[in-house]
């Protein structure tokens, strides 16, 4: 099987008005948009904050809420640096295995612990392991919500070694506006990130965060 950063299913879904689900940046610009899915985490965060400053990149965090009760701190420390908070669930369960109400509290308990943290009411939703149903999809847009998606899969949740996944990206190199999933409960994304991120540099883009839900 063809391992790419591209899948079937992210092109389906870029289908969807960005205002919907947001799969992608600013195309016209090279800019790449960070994202780290499954933090905070006291042992991979920090150094992964310290890389990021060292190359002026802003990027988005989609937090876990109970990991965020247990490291209150250094989701401070995350929003302090300018990144973005986004939501990734309370608890990470599997989604499709919840009903629609108990999919919602996942969300909007998350959505609490992180206002009291950047003072933003609502924040960019993204699903864990992707899964979307279209229960919760119409739940989203009724309230007038964005999920927060990406277009560009580093694939660094596969565990696959980080030489590979370097390899992989100078083959499939991103494009302008790309929004790249990654996750920050490993060393794998900063080992991939140590080569790719002065390489990208290189290459003539900017990192930034994406596009915040609402005011605060």
């Amino acid at each position: 099987m063809t391992i790419t950063p591209r899948p079937r299913r992210l092109l389906l879904l870029g289908l969807f008005p960005n205002a919907w689900v947001e799969t992608s940046g600013d195309r016209a610009q090279p800019t790449l948009y960070l994202t780290f899915d499954d933090g905070p985490h006291p042992q991979y965060t920090p150094p992964l904050l310290e890389l990021l400053a060292e190359h002026d990149a802003k990027a988005t965090f989609f937090l876990v809420g109970n990991q965020v009760e247990r490291h209150p701190e250094l989701a401070k420390r995350i929003a302090q640096a300018g990144h973005l908070l986004g939501n990734h669930s309370y608890s990470h369960p599997a989604f499709e295995s919840l009903s629609l109400r108990q999919q919602v509290e996942e969300i909007e308990r998350t959505d609490r612990l992180l206002h009291a943290i950047d003072g933003r009411l609502h924040h960019p939703f993204r699903p864990p392991r992707g899964v979307l149903s279209p229960a919760m999809l119409l739940h989203i847009l009724w309230r007038r919500r964005r999920i927060g998606y990406w277009s560009y899969d580093s694939l660094d949740y596969s565990r696959r070694p980080a030489p590979e996944l370097i390899e992989l990206a100078d083959r499939h190199p991103p494009r302008n506006g790309d929004i790249v999933l990654m996750h920050d409960d490993s060393d794998i994304s900063l080992d991939v990130l140590r080569t790719m991120l002065p390489q990208w540099k290189r290459d003539g883009f900017r990192f930034r965060a994406i596009r915040p839900e609402g005011n605060p």
